[in-house]
């Protein structure tokens, strides 16, 4: 893997933030960031780029739409080191984002909270998020991803002695990412479910699973 050069860091918890990005920041990271994220990093003097800069596209639909962007998604997905994929890249400017650093909007804390209505409760299903983990997951040969606080003192520690990461950890991360995806959308789908039943005509089946018909 080569040394890495450019993060992307969008997150709700910002827990232990402010010290890792300026780690990533002394070893000559390009930061790219979101919003609130953004602006904290800013205002602890850490240089940052906004990703509709970087994009070229505005977010839009009261920040629905963040990081859905080819530039994104490309950037981590591509295979590095394959020519047809290398060649694509280069043909839309579309650089690599080697490390993504991304926890998600708080659906649980917010459903746990009493009298909470199904409206607040979907505006908190957090859509940007989870794709950029499973993008950056899935091509962890290449790309580090941290969903969790907890794993930036070992990524800071091996970027600060080597500029890059280990595939061990790479892997270990990336599976943390759909531990974690999977239980975000567990969560999702059990809360969808529960109320979604209250207004089921009775033939409705009270639980259902792919291989089954919606009546």
């Amino acid at each position: 893997m080569s040394k890495i050069q450019r993060a992307l860091i969008s997150v709700f918890n910002k827990t232990g933030l402010i010290p890792f990005a300026n780690i990533l920041a002394s070893a000559g990271v390009e930061i790219i960031s979101t919003g609130g994220t953004a602006k904290i990093l800013r205002e602890n003097g850490i240089s940052v780029i906004e990703l509709g800069d970087y994009t070229g596209f505005p977010e839009m639909l009261d920040g629905r739409v963040k990081t859905l962007h080819p530039k994104v998604h490309g950037g981590l997905l591509y295979i590095r080191g394959n020519e047809k994929h290398e060649a694509t890249v280069k043909q839309h400017g579309i650089p690599p984002i080697d490390l993504v650093v991304v926890n998600l909007y708080p659906f649980e804390q917010t459903i746990a909270k009493p009298n909470v209505t199904l409206a607040e409760a979907i505006e908190n299903i957090d859509i940007g998020g989870p794709s950029m983990l499973r993008s950056a997951a899935k091509n962890h040969q290449s790309v580090t991803v941290v969903v969790d606080p907890l794993d930036y003192e070992i990524v800071a520690d091996q970027i600060q002695k080597t500029g890059e990461t280990t595939l061990e950890l790479r892997r270990k991360l990336a599976a943390k990412v759909y531990a974690r995806t999977s239980e975000y959308d567990n969560a999702i789908t059990k809360y969808l479910t529960g109320e979604f039943e209250k207004d089921q005509a009775p033939e409705l089946p009270a639980h259902f699973g792919l291989s089954e018909p919606l009546v």
